[in-house]
């Protein structure tokens, strides 16, 4: 079987810190050189390339002569503030080397939560993809908390490309790809060539991160690719240290780890919905309201509800729990928490007795929920 990529028309290629920098010591200009130039071939081949990399925080941490990546929050904005000029300027560089336009993005997560920015930063995306212009995209660690942030690039990655509904996810990574168990502690662990994205069994071979530099280690990669198979996007996992490994995939060479997608595909909403890292509260459901929702298609109505925690508005989105407190699905909710808590177990007929006023007679319209 062929490569993902060999009929893939519109890819999102995420770079680690340790392929881009000196061992975290600033970057290699070399390395990127070398990426520019497999994205240009990817272009001559017809696709879409939009590229997601890291090491801006440690070109600022060698720009300001740092030796240890700081705890310290504004340390480490400002060594991304430091650092992104000098990613940017390389990329710039090497692509305009090729006659190659590219263009910077910085994103934090509440650019994607808030829905008119994220439909926003998807049509100036496709614009500039339409344009031939390669869009570097890294997140914006300068203005970013631990509140807001998505804590690493492979979760970004997985955010933009369902996005703009790419039809890929590459991580390029230090690792051939995903084991059966850490390689670096089993010698017996042997390379998973292929397997469901979605598949429970991966979360258990996924091993930490080994980088001092690097935050995301192959969990996040594995939840990446769960999370980009929402919108329909398949995902690789394979070694940036592969010589001219992303013309090779594209070609139709297996490398890697290839985690497959599902048919089925959430609508672009949804994926949206979906896509909230951060919620700001929670419902917890009885077995019957939980059998409506995933068996039935329904809406999520306060009758099924005996418990609300956290203090969200009306329209944020919340998590609906089953009563193992486990997250079965999230959604834009009709009431605020003070409201929602006075009308748990309550009819829908009876809101407006409870509240004085009805908006809805659902708590969670199942147009605005998204089931996981």
């Amino acid at each position: 079987m062929d490569s993902v990529l060999k009929d893939a028309k519109r890819l999102v290629v995420k770079v680690g810190s340790g392929l881009v920098t000196n061992r975290g010591q600033g970057l290699d200009h070399a390395a990127l050189a070398r990426w520019a130039e497999q994205v240009v071939q990817l272009r001559h081949m017809g696709r879409e390339v939009v590229l997601v990399s890291s090491g801006a925080i440690a070109e600022g941490m060698q720009r300001l002569g740092w030796k240890k990546r700081p705890h310290a929050v504004h340390q480490l904005q400002a060594a991304a503030a430091v650092g992104q000029m000098g990613l940017i300027q390389v990329y710039e560089s090497c692509f305009r080397k090729h006659n190659l336009l590219t263009s910077q993005i910085l994103l934090t997560h509440e650019d994607l939560a808030d829905r008119e920015r994220y439909l926003n930063a998807r049509s100036t995306l496709r614009t500039l993809l339409g344009l031939g212009v390669i869009p570097v995209i890294n997140e914006n660690d300068t203005v970013a908390i631990d509140e807001i942030r998505f804590g690493d690039n492979d979760t970004l990655a997985a955010m933009v490309t369902n996005l703009i509904e790419a039809d890929v996810l590459v991580i390029l990574t230090d690792q051939a790809g995903l084991y059966s168990s850490d390689p670096r502690k089993d010698p017996t662990a042997t390379l998973i060539a292929e397997a469901q994205a979605d598949d429970p069994k991966l979360e258990a071979m996924a091993g930490g991160t080994g980088s001092p530099i690097a935050l995301g280690g192959m969990l996040t990669k594995v939840l990446a690719a769960r999370r980009a198979a929402r919108s329909g996007a398949h995902t690789v996992i394979a070694s940036g240290r592969e010589d001219n490994v992303l013309v090779r995939l594209a070609q139709g060479e297996r490398l890697g780890t290839q985690l497959i997608a599902p048919s089925a595909t959430l609508a672009a909403r949804k994926q949206w919905l979906a896509d909230h890292l951060q919620v700001r509260g929670a419902v917890t459901l009885d077995a019957g309201a939980v059998k409506a929702l995933r068996a039935d298609g329904k809406s999520l109505l306060p009758i099924g509800v005996h418990e609300a925690t956290g203090d969200f508005e009306r329209g944020e989105v919340v998590s609906c729990l089953d009563e193992s407190k486990r997250e079965i699905a999230r959604g834009l909710i009709n009431y605020n928490a003070t409201e929602t808590r006075r009308i748990l177990r309550t009819p829908s007929h009876e809101i407006e007795a409870k509240l004085g006023y009805v908006d809805e007679p659902e708590l969670i319209h199942r147009d605005n929920l998204v089931l996981l």
